[in-house]
């Protein structure tokens, strides 16, 4: 009996052992080209944050630029501009209108500072478009905080949904 136990105890463990569990399929993926990150600029590595149906990826930020440069113009900062690189997923059914200003930062200090307007003109970047299911736009967001001020956290609202129709509640996304 024991060398029946004995047996048994190895033909399952044996089984066990040789047989591999089946993976899943990996899912096709687009390969997107790397690109250089932007001489003032520092890369983030972070996890995507959800909002609502859109998704937000923070990939750059450039702190302690003392002033910006567009087509036309050289504009100071009061205090010292940030730059996000910010990119937006459209995640839900159907689109959504996506506002560039309605995004703030957060300070160290718990300020609340919200995009700056002069500086989103002047850089061009985009105010307020159609955010379609599956459609991803990548621009800049741009902050005047005062000059010790860190940034900390990008307050992210998507648009609003089914449940949030007014999308009152932001998501946080720590910058680090």
């Amino acid at each position: 009996m024991r060398k029946c136990l004995t047996a048994a105890a190895a033909v399952l463990l044996m089984a066990g052992c040789s047989a591999e569990q089946a993976q899943p399929p990996a899912k096709p993926v687009y390969d997107l080209p790397a690109r250089e990150v932007r001489p003032d600029e520092t890369a983030l590595h972070l996890p995507p944050a959800l909002n609502g149906e859109t998704e937000f990826s923070v990939i750059g930020l450039a702190a302690g630029l003392p002033s910006l440069t567009g087509s036309h113009t050289e504009f100071e900062a009061k205090g010292q501009f940030v730059r996000l690189r910010l990119v937006v997923t459209g995640k839900g059914v159907s689109g959504i209108v996506f506002d560039t200003r309605r995004q703030q930062l957060v300070t160290e200090s718990g300020a609340v500072i919200a995009v700056d307007n002069q500086a989103m003109t002047i850089k061009r970047q985009p105010d307020k478009f159609e955010l379609g299911r599956g459609v991803r736009v990548e621009f800049d967001l741009y902050f005047d905080l005062p000059k010790e001020a860190k940034p900390m956290v990008l307050r992210a609202f998507g648009g609003p949904t089914l449940t949030d129709m007014k999308n009152l509640t932001g998501t946080d996304v720590k910058l680090t």
